[in-house]
């Protein structure tokens, strides 16, 4: 498959994304520490453009050993939120976190040489 660059890695802070452009095709570029991945920006519910939405930490309920609850916490994991009907996804995995056959379509994504690049169509 072609690959083109789209960027610096050096413009994206830890936990900021970009989307780009290349013909058709829409990809949402997320760092996360000093890996990046990258997603279509198609949501796979209603085709929305889930990584023009909110990201953030998800949630997860702390189970004591018998089973009783102690409340919610933030996790270290990092999703994002389709703003057209909230549908979210971890950017790790790319996977809904209620159904992990619901996922993001992966971009291939590398970076060489201080560029960022992504896998095209060919």
């Amino acid at each position: 498959m072609p690959e083109i660059m789209v960027g610096a890695a050096s413009e994206l802070a830890d936990g900021e994304h970009r989307i780009v452009a290349v013909g058709e095709l829409e990809v949402g570029i997320f760092r996360l520490g000093d890996r990046f991945v990258a997603y279509e920006n198609r949501c796979p519910h209603h085709g929305g453009p889930v990584c023009q939405g909110k990201l953030f930490n998800g949630v997860e309920e702390i189970i004591m050993p018998d089973q009783t609850s102690r409340g919610l916490r933030f996790s270290k994991e990092r999703h994002v939120v389709c703003p057209w009907h909230g549908y979210e996804f971890n950017l790790d995995t790319g996977r809904h976190p209620g159904d992990a056959r619901v996922r993001l379509r992966p971009i291939p994504v590398r970076v060489a040489d201080g560029g960022i690049y992504i896998e095209t169509r060919g």
